[in-house]
């Protein structure tokens, strides 16, 4: 049983709160038994740690597990995780510019992996895959999912050169919902919706009719435009 704050496991376990430490260990932590046993079946999990003897573990103090909580609600069993990437070639692509919050993030993996958009590409400046939100929000999505981050203008162009038609996401201007054979479907901002440079790349628009709200919330959005070519044999 771990009960020392100097304890070099348990100010590892610390730090991996913060991004900094889980880019550079390649560790993430992941909260309460749904996560923990989905990262188990997809080779994720490294080590269970819990301050309840009832279960098993890493035990450790009460006082210690209190200090790795990262919400309001007392988690008393988390997941040490390891980043495992599995690419995955998919006629169905999700591309994130610039999407900055961690439940937007996390919402829209979801519906990735509902609707067959298994493989899905996050701009530099999107939220942390690995936040603790992130993971929450997609209720396990992460883990099966190929999420790569990189420079996105890069990545469509290359996408381009595969037979994919870039579809954006926009709020004013748009067509009718397209079934191509191959397509990425790109959303922007929660603010500025997609940036000039994407919106450059992108080969035609589509957008979601509303009745009083001007527009709807990129999570939101983003899951009706997966959800309609899901479903458009």
């Amino acid at each position: 049983m771990i009960v020392s704050k100097q304890n070099q496991q348990f100010k590892l376990w610390k730090k991996l709160k913060t991004k900094k430490y889980r880019d550079l260990h390649g560790q993430f932590l992941v909260y309460g038994e749904h996560l923990i046993e989905a990262a188990k079946k997809t080779g994720h999990l490294e080590m269970v740690i819990t301050s309840n003897p009832n279960k098993e573990g890493m035990l450790i103090a009460a006082e210690l597990m209190e200090e790795l909580q990262q919400t309001e609600t007392l988690i008393d069993t988390i997941g040490l995780c390891k980043k495992v990437i599995v690419p995955k070639t998919s006629k169905r692509i999700l591309a994130l510019d610039q999407v900055q919050d961690p439940d937007n993030v996390g919402a829209l993996l979801r519906s990735a992996a509902a609707f067959g958009f298994e493989h899905v590409i996050l701009s530099h400046h999107s939220a942390d895959l690995y936040n603790e939100k992130t993971i929450r929000a997609s209720k396990g999505a992460i883990f099966h999912c190929y999420v790569e981050r990189g420079p996105l203008g890069e990545k469509l162009k290359d996408l381009k050169t595969k037979n994919y038609q870039i579809i954006g996401a926009d709020a004013h201007q748009g067509e009718a919902i397209l079934k191509p054979d191959k397509i990425v479907l790109v959303l922007g901002n929660e603010g500025q919706g997609i940036s000039s440079e994407i919106k450059a790349l992108c080969d035609t628009f589509v957008t979601i009719e509303t009745n009083t709200v001007e527009s709807l919330n990129v999570s939101v959005a983003g899951g009706i435009l997966m959800y309609e070519w899901s479903v458009r044999k």
